[in-house]
């Protein structure tokens, strides 16, 4: 049976940083498998990479381990955490929000608090400012292998210990749903909203209806305008915009074959706030 690590990191592939991590993990162990989730999160960004890990982590086989490095307090007392998922994957990471959304909408059974100054790669001692691979790849190729188990990582913390980031709940009020826009669809432009579709249907709002989509941030009104509620980008004209439901069944916004988010200068995370409210049927 194969062992998968999953790497996820903000480094992007100019230098050897990930070959770096690469290494230390085939060190480890020369029989685990590494892959690449990505390495292009932006800068310093942890909500993507929370969110990043959400759209990920469920569709691997159970067991494996990924290590998520975003990491802009590298060096500083926030701690470094294993967890266990409730669908039975790992994440090895630093306890600053990367977690948020896989334990808002997975769940986390167990969390372990790596000890940084005793698990690390041999040598590394003097390295203050890549625990990306003196401490996460490290810890993760040797739970990948078996050469560890989880609860031999660390110490058990509680899970209402770990730091999360401030989300936007969903409201439901009358014929409107209002939620959050939490990450751009990168290449294409498409907006993926926090708003399940059962929660959509559960507000009378179906597939061919007109609906009334507005988008804030921090309060101010960016857009607003009628779409159609289509099962496929085909159903509309090159260029009209529409709504739809995304790869993880919630309700996504985009224009056909060109970028909404360029288009309307539209970022994510808990200040920019989506409206939907059924206005008709097509």
């Amino acid at each position: 049976m194969k062992k998968y690590l999953v790497l996820q990191t903000d480094f992007g592939l100019g230098d050897g940083a990930v070959s770096a991590m690469y290494g230390v993990a085939h060190t480890v162990s020369q029989e685990i498998v590494v892959e690449d989730l990505t390495h292009d999160i932006p800068p310093y960004d942890i909500w993507s990479a929370s969110y990043r890990l959400l759209q990920t982590v469920p569709y691997w086989p159970g067991g494996t381990v990924f290590v998520s490095v975003v990491d802009p307090g590298v060096g500083s007392e926030r701690r470094s955490v294993a967890v266990k998922t409730t669908s039975g994957h790992y994440v090895i990471t630093p306890d600053n929000g990367s977690l948020t959304h896989l334990e808002l909408n997975l769940g986390i059974e167990e969390v372990r608090q790596i000890d940084e100054v005793k698990s690390r790669l041999p040598h590394s001692e003097d390295s203050h400012t890549f625990h990306g691979r003196d401490v996460y790849a490290y810890n993760g190729a040797r739970l990948a292998s078996g050469e560890v188990t989880f609860e031999e990582l660390g110490s058990v913390v509680e899970t209402t210990s770990l730091t999360v980031l401030e989300t936007v709940p969903i409201e439901v009020k009358e014929d409107a749903v209002t939620g959050s826009i939490d990450i751009l669809d990168i290449r294409f432009g498409s907006l993926w909203t926090n708003i399940p579709l059962e929660v959509v249907k559960e507000a009378d709002i179906h597939p061919n209806d007109t609906v009334q989509v507005t988008i804030y941030n921090k309060q101010v009104k960016i857009y607003q305008n009628s779409l159609t509620f289509v099962r496929s980008f085909a159903e509309v004209e090159i260029g009209q915009a529409l709504m739809y439901v995304n790869s993880l069944v919630n309700i996504g916004v985009a224009v056909n074959q060109a970028s909404f988010s360029q288009m309307y200068d539209i970022g994510i995370g808990k200040d920019w706030i989506i409206q939907i409210k059924k206005v008709g049927v097509v």
